[in-house]
């Protein structure tokens, strides 16, 4: 029995688009196990991240789950990520190309249930036609989408209301509505850390990081941090301090500041 681990994923505008919540595509997942006589180790989650997010200057991609199944690839014995379809893995080039060097070092390969010939290691022209067209339409979707949304949500930046996306770490989005509002909890979080920079200027990201776990703080996922989070905190300082920021607008937020 060959073995394999899942990885689902949502965002805000992609869960509207095509009604893929996570348990759907844990259900599905499950069944193509079963189906397929894999042997399905854990399933990997994340929520509310865009699939073409990617750290520029770390070239990582962001979204924390996904990082943590390629960091413990090469410790499993696994032959396939099962998705219900690429585009929960990657929407975009630079993230493809990321997620598929990491794949490719530890011979995983991606088995996507909506698309039943992929293979990242395909060598039939006709599966890579294929495949590739059903790529290229997922990108223009998206594109098409982005450009009906973008109008509205830059009009709603402009006025420094919540535009969509990411929510960064200490706020959080109440079903139903369309604002962020503070995590108490998470907040104080974000509070101690730059009170730590004040007081710590010269310490490494990854000391920062160690003062937080030492103190018992953990991520949303309950797990310790880590630099990378640390510095995606230290980089929404402006938001932090009530300025809210999407692309290149800047207003004064309609959100309460943390600090």
């Amino acid at each position: 029995m060959r073995n394999a681990v899942g990885y689902v994923r949502v965002s805000t505008q992609g869960q509207a688009r095509d009604g893929y919540s996570l348990s759907y595509q844990v259900d599905e997942i499950q069944h193509y196990c079963q189906e397929n006589n894999l042997n399905l180790i854990r399933i990997y989650e994340d929520r509310g991240i865009s699939g073409a997010k990617v750290d520029e200057e770390g070239l990582t991609v962001e979204r924390e789950s996904l990082q943590n199944m390629l960091a413990e690839l090469p410790h499993m014995n696994i032959q396939s990520v099962i998705v219900l379809n690429t585009s929960r893995l990657w929407r975009s080039d630079m993230a493809k190309v990321l997620i598929q060097r990491e794949l490719k070092r530890n011979q995983v390969d991606v088995q996507s249930i909506e698309q039943p010939n992929y293979s990242i290691f395909t060598h039939d022209p006709n599966d890579f036609l294929v495949n590739g067209m059903l790529e290229l339409l997922d990108q223009y979707q998206r594109l098409e989408i982005t450009l009906k949304l973008g109008r509205g949500r830059r009009k709603k930046a402009e006025q420094g209301g919540y535009a969509g996306g990411g929510i960064i770490f200490g706020y959080k989005s109440n079903k139903g509505q369309k604002a962020i509002t503070i995590d108490e909890e998470k907040a104080n979080i974000v509070r101690r850390l730059f009170e730590l920079k004040v007081s710590h200027s010269m310490w490494t990201l990854t000391q920062f990081a160690e003062q937080l776990n030492s103190e018992g703080y953990h991520t949303y996922q309950g797990k310790a941090f880590t630099k990378v989070q640390i510095k995606r905190i230290f980089d929404h300082e402006s938001m932090y301090r009530g300025t809210y920021i999407y692309g290149s607008i800047e207003a004064v937020g309609q959100h309460q500041a943390i600090i």
